[in-house]
């Protein structure tokens, strides 16, 4: 589990590529190697890792594989030595949590269409794909004031657009200088994950709709519905 609060800047020094996926070597990683042990769990650009390798010298350094699933779900297939990446360690029991519930299970890719100035922030505007029948359309989980995932980060929706499919959020000036999203140009994918809350309070509620709950909520709504009807005098 993880709170979507960026801890360090890594950057992709080493792509090699197998029949089964990739191993990914990120460099200048100290930071978050001070408690690092073999099989943990590190948060690359939302996406949640198992460490193979490290090593605390020459500025730390960690390797972790990715399977073609995830290289075909996230924009890590499209990352290319030099690159930026926003990593955070599993989260401890024993630190406040500022985020959200992050699980690094990403769902889709979004891509960046817009990117506006507003004094020291800067707004960003995202577009979701085509919903496919493998990979429903995201968007009953997105509300203004919500929370989504962004590479990893968690962020405040700013806007939501069911008909264009877009959503925004803003990056105040210290979240620019702390992850690499600020940085992206425009036409480049990010990883997206929704608030998982969203996910589970809709599967129970249709479970309840279609199981044996089911009745007892329809009647509630069948006799709000009738109240409504009768307080405005129509039978």
């Amino acid at each position: 589990m993880f709170t979507g609060l960026i801890e360090h800047l890594g950057i992709i020094s080493s792509i090699q590529h197998d029949e089964g996926g990739c191993t990914l070597t990120i460099s200048q990683s100290a930071p978050i190697l001070d408690d690092c042990h073999i099989g943990d769990s590190i948060a690359v650009n939302g996406a949640c890792l198992t460490v193979t390798a490290f090593s605390k010298e020459d500025g730390g350094w960690f390797t972790v594989w990715l399977a073609n699933e995830t290289l075909e779900r996230t924009d890590l297939g499209q990352r290319k030595a030099g690159d930026e990446v926003n990593l955070e360690r599993a989260m401890g029991a024993h630190v406040r949590f500022g985020g959200h519930f992050v699980q690094a299970h990403i769902d889709t890719t979004a891509t960046l269409i817009e990117r506006i100035p507003d004094g020291d922030s800067l707004r960003l505007l995202f577009q979701l794909p085509d919903p496919t029948p493998s990979r429903p359309s995201l968007l009953p989980y997105l509300i203004p004031k919500g929370y989504v995932t962004i590479d990893g980060a968690s962020l405040t929706l700013t806007d939501v657009d069911d008909t264009r499919r877009t959503f925004g959020v803003m990056l105040i000036q210290h979240t620019q200088q702390k992850i690499s999203l600020g940085r992206k140009e425009i036409g480049s994918k990010v990883n997206i994950e929704v608030d998982m809350v969203g996910k589970y309070v809709e599967k129970s509620v249709l479970a309840a709709l279609e199981g044996g709950g089911g009745q007892g909520i329809k009647a509630l709504v069948e006799k709000v519905v009738e109240d409504v009807l009768a307080k405005k005098g129509i039978s």
